[in-house]
Formats: C-alpha cells, structure tokens, sequence
C-alpha cells in the first residue's frame, strides 16, 4: 500500500468517526445471539466478544445477553501491543485508551474459542474490516481458526475498502439488520490484498 493509499485510510476512518460522533449506536442485544447461534455455536461454547465503547455499535446488554444464552465470553485486554482474554462476569474496568476491560485476569487466545465478534469501522463486501488503525484485532486474530464477525451499523457494511495483505478478514457482518456471511463477491483480480 502507498502512502497516498495509507492517507486514504486514514482519511476514511476520520470521516467514519465523525459519522458516529451523533449516531445513536445500536446495542445488538437481540441480534448478537441469534447471529452466534444461526452460525451453529451451541451455548457453553465460547464466545470472544468486545466492550463497546459509546460510539461502538454493541453494549453491555449485547454481553449479558450472550452470556444470558449461555455462551462463555472472553474480551480482549491490552497489552503492550496486543491482546489477551479475560472471562466476562459483569465486571469491567477502564483500560488502555479508557475502554472497558473485564476485570479478571487475562491469557492467551484458547484454542476451543467457537466465534469472534469484532469491533469495526465498517465492513465490505469482500469481508474486509477497517478498524481503528492499531492493529490489534489483526495481531491478535491471524491465527485464529474461529469464524470472525464484525459488529457495525447498517451504514457501515459498504462494498469496497481498502485492503492490506495484513488484514485480517471477517466471515460475517452483523448489523441491526441482521447476519450476512462474507463474502459476498470475490476480489477483483489485480486488486492488492
């Protein structure tokens, strides 16, 4: 990718932001699970989640009502320039960049992890997710074998992103909608990674 092509990211993650910055976000309470389960993971399974923060489309009612499912959360703390996994039990506490962590304590990703839903910015066709810019969901998840689906507002599922051969793509898109499994068309050849 190009600088210019950095710039471009960095320009559309800036717009999308200030997109948020009135929205009402949405709380996926009703939608998480429906989606977690029409992906067939069983309750007792588990279920790697994210707390919201107030211009995030997800809640701590989209947390209690995994958990209220019967799903085993996990969140992501940070640490360093990663990520680790605590249990959610209702608790959360400030973390790096004053976003709720869990409160207990923190490992690696478990092998047996069933799903992920994964914060975004927006979302494209292809499964390709723009996040905040650190690099912490791609870190964190390029081993992963678990399906990921990213979390945005209707608005947010768009049909074209940019891509870096980093990037970690997505299985499905959850929105207020509802599900949709990626992708929906393929890259077109030529087009970088």
């Amino acid at each position: 990718m190009t600088s210019g092509e950095r710039d471009g990211k960095a320009t559309l993650r800036a717009r999308l932001r200030s997109f948020r910055r009135g929205a009402v976000m949405p709380s996926m309470a009703s939608e998480a699970p429906r989606a977690v389960a029409a992906l067939g993971v069983r309750p007792g399974r588990v279920v790697c989640a994210y707390a919201a923060s107030a211009r995030e489309p997800g809640s701590v009612a989209m947390l209690d009502a995994l958990v209220g499912a019967g799903y085993r959360v996990l969140l992501p703390v940070v640490v360093g320039d990663g990520l680790a996994w605590a249990p959610y039990d209702g608790r959360l506490r400030p973390g790096a960049f004053g976003l709720p962590e869990p409160v207990g304590a923190a490992s690696a990703l478990p092998a047996g992890v069933a799903l992920v839903l994964v914060p975004a910015l927006a979302v494209d066709h292809a499964g390709v997710r723009l996040g905040k810019g650190g690099g912490y969901y791609d870190r964190a998840l390029a081993s992963c074998a678990a399906p990921k689906v990213a979390v945005v507002r209707d608005e947010e599922f768009v049909p074209v992103l940019p891509a870096e051969p980093h990037d970690v793509r997505v299985d499905a898109v959850l929105t207020p909608s509802g599900l949709v499994r990626l992708p929906l068309r393929p890259r077109p050849p030529g087009r970088p990674l």
